[in-house]
Protein backbone atom coordinates (compact mmCIF):
# COMPACT_ATOMS: atom_id res chain seq x y z
CA UNK A 1 0.00 0.00 0.00
CA UNK A 2 1.35 3.41 -0.94
CA UNK A 3 0.68 6.63 0.92
CA UNK A 4 -0.74 9.67 -0.78
CA UNK A 5 0.74 12.96 0.29
CA UNK A 6 -0.80 15.90 -1.54
CA UNK A 7 -1.24 13.88 -4.69
CA UNK A 8 -4.64 15.17 -5.64
CA UNK A 9 -4.48 17.28 -8.78
CA UNK A 10 -5.79 20.29 -6.95
CA UNK A 11 -3.47 20.03 -3.94
CA UNK A 12 -0.77 22.39 -5.23
CA UNK A 13 -3.35 24.94 -6.16
CA UNK A 14 -4.92 24.51 -2.75
CA UNK A 15 -1.66 25.44 -1.03
CA UNK A 16 -1.50 28.68 -2.97
CA UNK A 17 -5.19 29.33 -2.53
CA UNK A 18 -5.02 28.78 1.22
CA UNK A 19 -2.25 31.33 1.55
CA UNK A 20 -4.27 33.85 -0.42
CA UNK A 21 -7.44 33.11 1.51
CA UNK A 22 -5.67 33.46 4.83
CA UNK A 23 -4.84 37.02 3.80
CA UNK A 24 -8.36 37.73 2.56
CA UNK A 25 -9.93 36.16 5.64
CA UNK A 26 -7.82 38.35 7.89
CA UNK A 27 -9.25 41.41 6.17
CA UNK A 28 -12.84 40.48 6.93
CA UNK A 29 -14.83 42.31 9.58
CA UNK A 30 -13.63 42.04 13.15
CA UNK A 31 -16.84 40.37 14.28
CA UNK A 32 -15.91 37.34 12.14
CA UNK A 33 -12.89 36.66 14.36
CA UNK A 34 -12.99 35.34 17.90
CA UNK A 35 -10.83 37.08 20.53
CA UNK A 36 -8.06 35.03 22.10
CA UNK A 37 -8.37 34.41 25.81
CA UNK A 38 -4.92 35.70 26.69
CA UNK A 39 -4.37 38.35 24.06
CA UNK A 40 -6.02 41.45 22.75
CA UNK A 41 -5.22 40.28 19.20
CA UNK A 42 -8.01 38.44 17.36
CA UNK A 43 -7.51 34.79 16.48
CA UNK A 44 -7.29 33.83 12.83
CA UNK A 45 -10.55 33.82 10.90
CA UNK A 46 -11.87 30.28 10.68
CA UNK A 47 -10.05 29.18 13.84
CA UNK A 48 -11.44 26.03 15.47
CA UNK A 49 -10.19 25.18 18.93
CA UNK A 50 -8.45 21.80 19.11
CA UNK A 51 -8.35 21.29 15.34
CA UNK A 52 -5.57 21.59 12.79
CA UNK A 53 -6.21 23.52 9.59
CA UNK A 54 -4.80 22.11 6.37
CA UNK A 55 -4.30 23.25 2.80
CA UNK A 56 -6.24 20.34 1.31
CA UNK A 57 -9.30 18.29 2.07
CA UNK A 58 -8.69 15.89 4.98
CA UNK A 59 -10.62 12.90 3.65
CA UNK A 60 -11.25 9.89 5.85
CA UNK A 61 -13.30 6.70 5.48
CA UNK A 62 -15.43 5.35 8.32
CA UNK A 63 -15.61 1.55 8.08
CA UNK A 64 -17.60 -1.06 10.01
CA UNK A 65 -18.21 -4.80 10.09
CA UNK A 66 -21.72 -5.29 11.55
CA UNK A 67 -21.08 -8.95 12.37
CA UNK A 68 -18.58 -8.33 15.15
CA UNK A 69 -18.82 -4.55 15.48
CA UNK A 70 -15.22 -3.83 14.50
CA UNK A 71 -14.88 -0.23 13.29
CA UNK A 72 -12.01 1.66 11.72
CA UNK A 73 -11.27 5.13 10.35
CA UNK A 74 -8.94 5.18 7.35
CA UNK A 75 -7.04 8.45 6.89
CA UNK A 76 -6.76 8.90 3.11
CA UNK A 77 -3.98 11.47 3.41
CA UNK A 78 -1.57 9.42 5.52
CA UNK A 79 -2.91 5.94 4.78
CA UNK A 80 -3.08 5.21 8.52
CA UNK A 81 -5.90 3.07 9.88
CA UNK A 82 -7.32 4.06 13.29
CA UNK A 83 -9.21 1.65 15.54
CA UNK A 84 -12.39 2.91 17.19
CA UNK A 85 -14.81 1.47 19.72
CA UNK A 86 -16.85 -1.46 18.49
CA UNK A 87 -20.39 -0.85 17.20
CA UNK A 88 -22.22 -4.15 16.80
CA UNK A 89 -25.32 -4.76 14.72
CA UNK A 90 -25.15 -1.65 12.55
CA UNK A 91 -27.38 -2.00 9.51
CA UNK A 92 -26.79 1.43 7.96
CA UNK A 93 -24.07 4.08 8.06
CA UNK A 94 -24.67 7.69 7.11
CA UNK A 95 -22.63 10.86 7.40
CA UNK A 96 -22.99 14.61 7.24
CA UNK A 97 -19.38 15.18 6.22
CA UNK A 98 -17.92 14.91 9.72
CA UNK A 99 -19.96 12.58 11.91
CA UNK A 100 -20.75 8.97 11.14
CA UNK A 101 -24.25 7.79 12.11
CA UNK A 102 -24.49 4.03 12.73
CA UNK A 103 -28.04 2.70 12.72
CA UNK A 104 -28.51 -0.20 15.16
CA UNK A 105 -31.50 -1.90 16.75
CA UNK A 106 -30.88 0.11 19.94
CA UNK A 107 -30.53 3.54 18.37
CA UNK A 108 -28.12 5.62 16.35
CA UNK A 109 -24.47 5.64 17.41
CA UNK A 110 -22.51 8.82 16.65
CA UNK A 111 -18.81 8.80 15.77
CA UNK A 112 -16.78 11.97 15.21
CA UNK A 113 -14.39 11.14 12.36
CA UNK A 114 -12.26 14.19 13.16
CA UNK A 115 -12.27 15.51 9.58
CA UNK A 116 -14.48 18.19 8.07
CA UNK A 117 -14.73 21.16 5.72
CA UNK A 118 -16.14 24.61 6.50
CA UNK A 119 -17.53 26.31 3.40
CA UNK A 120 -17.62 30.10 3.55
CA UNK A 121 -19.06 30.44 0.06
CA UNK A 122 -16.12 32.12 -1.63
CA UNK A 123 -13.54 29.90 0.09
CA UNK A 124 -13.26 26.86 2.35
CA UNK A 125 -11.31 25.72 5.40
CA UNK A 126 -10.15 22.12 5.89
CA UNK A 127 -9.78 20.69 9.39
CA UNK A 128 -8.63 17.56 11.18
CA UNK A 129 -8.87 16.58 14.84
CA UNK A 130 -8.94 13.53 17.09
CA UNK A 131 -11.38 10.73 16.33
CA UNK A 132 -13.83 10.06 19.16
CA UNK A 133 -17.05 8.28 20.00
CA UNK A 134 -19.79 10.72 20.91
CA UNK A 135 -22.67 8.52 22.09
CA UNK A 136 -26.13 7.53 20.89
CA UNK A 137 -29.36 9.11 19.76
CA UNK A 138 -32.08 7.00 21.43
CA UNK A 139 -34.19 6.50 18.33
CA UNK A 140 -35.32 3.64 16.14
CA UNK A 141 -32.97 1.80 13.81
CA UNK A 142 -34.47 3.42 10.73
CA UNK A 143 -34.13 7.00 11.93
CA UNK A 144 -33.15 9.56 9.29
CA UNK A 145 -30.41 11.99 10.29
CA UNK A 146 -29.87 15.33 8.53
CA UNK A 147 -27.58 18.19 9.60
CA UNK A 148 -26.42 21.69 8.94
CA UNK A 149 -23.82 23.69 10.88
CA UNK A 150 -26.26 24.49 13.72
CA UNK A 151 -28.60 21.54 14.27
CA UNK A 152 -28.89 17.83 13.59
CA UNK A 153 -32.44 16.64 12.95
CA UNK A 154 -33.22 13.01 13.78
CA UNK A 155 -36.58 11.75 12.47
CA UNK A 156 -37.88 8.35 13.51
CA UNK A 157 -40.15 5.99 11.58
CA UNK A 158 -43.23 7.42 13.30
CA UNK A 159 -42.44 10.89 11.93
CA UNK A 160 -41.32 12.46 15.21
CA UNK A 161 -38.23 14.65 14.86
CA UNK A 162 -35.77 15.69 17.56
CA UNK A 163 -33.24 18.49 17.08
CA UNK A 164 -29.76 18.15 18.56
CA UNK A 165 -27.31 20.96 19.19
CA UNK A 166 -24.56 20.60 16.60
CA UNK A 167 -22.04 22.59 18.67
CA UNK A 168 -22.48 20.07 21.49
CA UNK A 169 -21.80 17.18 19.13
CA UNK A 170 -18.58 18.89 18.09
CA UNK A 171 -17.56 18.93 21.77
CA UNK A 172 -18.34 15.24 22.16
CA UNK A 173 -21.73 15.68 23.84
CA UNK A 174 -25.26 14.71 22.86
CA UNK A 175 -27.81 17.31 23.92
CA UNK A 176 -31.29 17.53 22.42
CA UNK A 177 -32.52 21.07 21.99
CA UNK A 178 -36.19 20.28 21.34
CA UNK A 179 -38.70 17.82 19.94
CA UNK A 180 -40.72 19.22 17.07
CA UNK A 181 -44.50 19.23 17.49
CA UNK A 182 -46.46 17.03 15.10
CA UNK A 183 -45.26 14.29 12.79
CA UNK A 184 -43.79 14.44 9.31
CA UNK A 185 -43.31 12.15 6.33
CA UNK A 186 -39.70 11.38 5.54
CA UNK A 187 -36.63 13.22 6.79
CA UNK A 188 -36.74 16.71 8.29
CA UNK A 189 -33.99 18.63 6.47
CA UNK A 190 -32.23 21.69 7.97
CA UNK A 191 -31.84 24.37 5.32
CA UNK A 192 -31.11 28.11 5.42
CA UNK A 193 -31.71 28.47 9.17
CA UNK A 194 -35.04 26.66 8.81
CA UNK A 195 -36.36 23.11 8.49
CA UNK A 196 -37.97 21.53 5.43
CA UNK A 197 -40.57 18.84 6.04
CA UNK A 198 -43.57 17.11 4.49
CA UNK A 199 -46.87 17.24 6.33
CA UNK A 200 -49.59 14.72 5.46
CA UNK A 201 -52.48 16.79 4.16
CA UNK A 202 -54.82 15.00 1.78
CA UNK A 203 -53.70 12.58 -0.91
CA UNK A 204 -50.20 14.03 -1.20
CA UNK A 205 -47.70 15.37 1.30
CA UNK A 206 -47.50 19.16 1.56
CA UNK A 207 -44.11 20.84 1.75
CA UNK A 208 -43.80 23.07 4.81
CA UNK A 209 -41.05 25.34 6.12
CA UNK A 210 -40.53 25.41 9.90
CA UNK A 211 -38.44 27.63 12.10
CA UNK A 212 -36.03 26.00 14.53
CA UNK A 213 -38.77 25.84 17.17
CA UNK A 214 -40.99 23.82 14.88
CA UNK A 215 -43.42 26.63 14.05
CA UNK A 216 -44.70 26.62 10.47
CA UNK A 217 -43.53 29.85 8.83
CA UNK A 218 -44.18 29.09 5.17
CA UNK A 219 -46.05 26.63 2.97
CA UNK A 220 -44.79 26.80 -0.62
CA UNK A 221 -47.42 25.69 -3.10
CA UNK A 222 -45.87 22.27 -3.58
CA UNK A 223 -47.22 18.77 -3.04
CA UNK A 224 -45.27 15.55 -3.26
CA UNK A 225 -46.74 12.11 -3.69
CA UNK A 226 -44.76 9.41 -1.87
CA UNK A 227 -41.77 11.57 -0.86
CA UNK A 228 -38.53 9.60 -0.66
CA UNK A 229 -34.93 10.75 -0.95
CA UNK A 230 -33.29 14.14 -0.48
CA UNK A 231 -30.02 15.87 -1.28
CA UNK A 232 -28.50 19.27 -0.56
CA UNK A 233 -26.91 21.01 -3.55
CA UNK A 234 -25.56 24.48 -4.13
CA UNK A 235 -28.76 25.34 -5.96
CA UNK A 236 -31.08 24.19 -3.21
CA UNK A 237 -32.51 21.05 -1.67
CA UNK A 238 -33.78 18.26 -3.93
CA UNK A 239 -36.67 16.19 -2.58
CA UNK A 240 -37.74 13.03 -4.41
CA UNK A 241 -41.39 12.52 -5.36
CA UNK A 242 -43.35 9.90 -7.31
CA UNK A 243 -43.43 12.08 -10.44
CA UNK A 244 -39.90 13.50 -10.21
CA UNK A 245 -38.42 15.88 -7.68
CA UNK A 246 -38.91 19.23 -5.99
CA UNK A 247 -36.13 21.81 -5.97
CA UNK A 248 -36.49 24.04 -2.91
CA UNK A 249 -34.64 27.34 -2.82
CA UNK A 250 -34.41 30.25 -0.41
CA UNK A 251 -33.73 33.87 -1.26
CA UNK A 252 -33.99 36.75 1.20
CA UNK A 253 -36.01 34.57 3.53
CA UNK A 254 -38.52 33.51 0.87
CA UNK A 255 -38.82 29.81 0.06
CA UNK A 256 -39.89 28.52 -3.35
CA UNK A 257 -40.37 25.01 -4.69
CA UNK A 258 -40.14 24.04 -8.34
CA UNK A 259 -41.03 20.64 -9.77
CA UNK A 260 -38.49 18.79 -11.91
CA UNK A 261 -40.72 16.14 -13.49
CA UNK A 262 -39.70 12.97 -15.27
CA UNK A 263 -40.07 13.30 -19.01
CA UNK A 264 -42.30 10.21 -19.09
CA UNK A 265 -44.37 8.00 -16.83
CA UNK A 266 -42.05 5.98 -14.60
CA UNK A 267 -43.09 2.67 -12.99
CA UNK A 268 -42.99 2.62 -9.21
CA UNK A 269 -40.03 0.25 -9.06
CA UNK A 270 -37.97 2.52 -11.32
CA UNK A 271 -38.47 5.81 -9.47
CA UNK A 272 -35.56 7.63 -7.83
CA UNK A 273 -35.93 7.11 -4.09
CA UNK A 274 -32.39 7.75 -2.83
CA UNK A 275 -29.71 10.06 -4.17
CA UNK A 276 -25.91 9.82 -4.29
CA UNK A 277 -23.57 12.64 -5.26
CA UNK A 278 -20.23 14.25 -4.66
CA UNK A 279 -21.00 16.58 -1.73
CA UNK A 280 -21.94 20.01 -3.04
CA UNK A 281 -22.38 18.76 -6.59
CA UNK A 282 -25.49 19.67 -8.57
CA UNK A 283 -25.52 16.29 -10.34
CA UNK A 284 -27.34 13.48 -8.52
CA UNK A 285 -27.65 9.77 -9.22
CA UNK A 286 -30.26 7.21 -8.21
CA UNK A 287 -31.00 3.63 -9.25
CA UNK A 288 -33.71 3.39 -11.93
CA UNK A 289 -34.75 -0.17 -11.18
CA UNK A 290 -32.22 -2.97 -11.42
CA UNK A 291 -30.53 -2.22 -14.74
CA UNK A 292 -30.38 1.54 -15.15
CA UNK A 293 -29.43 4.73 -13.31
CA UNK A 294 -31.11 8.13 -13.16
CA UNK A 295 -28.88 11.20 -13.43
CA UNK A 296 -30.53 14.42 -12.30
CA UNK A 297 -28.84 17.61 -13.49
CA UNK A 298 -30.14 20.17 -11.01
CA UNK A 299 -28.69 23.11 -12.96
CA UNK A 300 -30.44 22.15 -16.20
CA UNK A 301 -33.36 20.57 -14.32
CA UNK A 302 -33.28 17.45 -16.47
CA UNK A 303 -33.44 13.71 -15.83
CA UNK A 304 -31.31 11.33 -17.88
CA UNK A 305 -31.76 7.57 -17.76
CA UNK A 306 -28.59 5.59 -18.45
CA UNK A 307 -29.03 1.91 -19.23
CA UNK A 308 -26.35 -0.17 -17.52
CA UNK A 309 -25.74 -3.67 -16.33
CA UNK A 310 -27.29 -4.87 -13.09
CA UNK A 311 -26.72 -2.04 -10.60
CA UNK A 312 -25.18 -2.55 -7.15
CA UNK A 313 -24.18 1.11 -6.54
CA UNK A 314 -23.83 4.32 -8.54
CA UNK A 315 -22.53 7.86 -8.17
CA UNK A 316 -20.77 10.62 -10.08
CA UNK A 317 -18.57 13.61 -9.42
CA UNK A 318 -20.69 15.63 -11.85
CA UNK A 319 -19.35 18.51 -13.94
CA UNK A 320 -18.38 16.42 -16.96
CA UNK A 321 -17.19 13.39 -15.00
CA UNK A 322 -18.39 9.89 -15.89
CA UNK A 323 -21.27 8.10 -14.27
CA UNK A 324 -19.74 5.42 -12.02
CA UNK A 325 -21.67 2.17 -11.67
CA UNK A 326 -20.62 -0.81 -9.61
CA UNK A 327 -22.31 -3.74 -11.32
CA UNK A 328 -23.09 -7.30 -10.33
CA UNK A 329 -20.03 -8.57 -12.22
CA UNK A 330 -17.93 -7.03 -9.41
CA UNK A 331 -16.38 -4.37 -11.66
CA UNK A 332 -16.71 -0.60 -11.66
CA UNK A 333 -17.99 0.76 -14.97
CA UNK A 334 -17.89 4.27 -16.41
CA UNK A 335 -20.58 5.75 -18.66
CA UNK A 336 -20.78 9.00 -20.56
CA UNK A 337 -23.83 10.68 -19.08
CA UNK A 338 -24.76 12.65 -22.20
CA UNK A 339 -24.69 9.71 -24.60
CA UNK A 340 -25.10 6.73 -22.29
CA UNK A 341 -22.05 5.15 -23.90
CA UNK A 342 -19.97 2.70 -21.88
CA UNK A 343 -16.47 4.20 -21.75
CA UNK A 344 -14.41 2.35 -19.12
CA UNK A 345 -14.28 -0.64 -16.83
CA UNK A 346 -12.02 -1.89 -14.05
CA UNK A 347 -11.01 -5.46 -13.41
CA UNK A 348 -13.20 -7.28 -10.90
CA UNK A 349 -13.00 -5.43 -7.57
CA UNK A 350 -15.42 -7.45 -5.44
CA UNK A 351 -14.05 -10.72 -4.11
CA UNK A 352 -17.33 -12.43 -3.20
CA UNK A 353 -20.59 -12.80 -5.05
CA UNK A 354 -22.78 -9.89 -4.07
CA UNK A 355 -26.33 -9.76 -5.45
CA UNK A 356 -27.29 -6.59 -7.22
CA UNK A 357 -29.51 -4.16 -5.39
CA UNK A 358 -29.46 -1.22 -3.01
CA UNK A 359 -29.83 -2.99 0.33
CA UNK A 360 -28.05 -1.40 3.26
CA UNK A 361 -25.13 -3.82 3.30
CA UNK A 362 -24.36 -3.57 -0.41
CA UNK A 363 -21.02 -1.99 -1.42
CA UNK A 364 -21.03 1.75 -2.04
CA UNK A 365 -19.18 4.27 -4.15
CA UNK A 366 -17.91 7.34 -2.32
CA UNK A 367 -16.80 10.22 -4.55
CA UNK A 368 -14.73 13.30 -3.79
CA UNK A 369 -12.98 15.90 -5.94
CA UNK A 370 -10.52 13.58 -7.62
CA UNK A 371 -11.06 10.02 -6.45
CA UNK A 372 -13.76 7.43 -5.88
CA UNK A 373 -13.70 4.68 -3.25
CA UNK A 374 -15.22 1.19 -3.42
CA UNK A 375 -15.38 -1.23 -0.47
CA UNK A 376 -14.79 -4.94 -0.99
CA UNK A 377 -16.02 -6.48 2.25
CA UNK A 378 -15.06 -10.13 1.67
CA UNK A 379 -11.67 -9.13 0.31
CA UNK A 380 -11.04 -6.82 3.29
CA UNK A 381 -10.04 -4.02 0.94
CA UNK A 382 -10.93 -0.52 -0.13
CA UNK A 383 -10.04 0.59 -3.65
CA UNK A 384 -9.20 4.15 -4.62
CA UNK A 385 -10.18 4.91 -8.22
CA UNK A 386 -8.97 7.77 -10.39
CA UNK A 387 -12.18 8.34 -12.32
CA UNK A 388 -10.50 10.91 -14.58
CA UNK A 389 -7.96 8.35 -15.82
CA UNK A 390 -10.06 5.53 -17.29
CA UNK A 391 -10.99 4.26 -13.82
CA UNK A 392 -7.40 3.50 -12.92
CA UNK A 393 -6.94 1.82 -9.54
CA UNK A 394 -4.68 4.38 -7.88
CA UNK A 395 -4.35 2.60 -4.52
CA UNK A 396 -5.77 -0.31 -2.58
CA UNK A 397 -5.94 -0.48 1.21
CA UNK A 398 -5.65 -3.81 3.01
CA UNK A 399 -7.70 -3.96 6.20
CA UNK A 400 -8.02 -6.27 9.19
CA UNK A 401 -11.83 -6.13 9.12
CA UNK A 402 -14.54 -6.69 6.54
CA UNK A 403 -15.61 -3.13 5.60
CA UNK A 404 -19.28 -3.92 4.96
CA UNK A 405 -20.33 -0.33 5.75
CA UNK A 406 -18.39 2.69 4.49
CA UNK A 407 -18.81 6.46 4.45
CA UNK A 408 -16.40 9.26 3.54
CA UNK A 409 -15.93 12.36 5.70
CA UNK A 410 -13.84 15.51 5.51
CA UNK A 411 -15.69 16.72 2.44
Amino acid sequence: MTVRRNVTPWASAALVLTALLATSCAREKDNDARPAASSSSPTAHGYVEGAKEAAEQQSRLILNDPADGDSRVLDLITGKVHKTAGIEGANRLGTDGRFGYFQTSDGTHVLDSGAWTVDHGDHVHYYSAAIRNVGEFPVSRRAQVRSDVVVTAVTDTAGKSVLYDRSKLEKGEIASSRTLPGTYTGAVVPFEEHLLAFADEGDAAQLVVLDRKGKRVASPDAECETPRGDAVTRRGVVLGCADGALLVRAEDGDFTAEKIPYSEDVPTQERATSFRQRPGSDTLTAPAGDNAVWVLDVTEQTWTRVDTGRVVAASTAGEGSPLLVLESDGSLHGYDIATGKHIARTERLLTGKKPAGTDDSAPVIEVDRSRAYVNDAQGKKVYEIDYNDDLRVARSFDLDIEPVLMAETGR
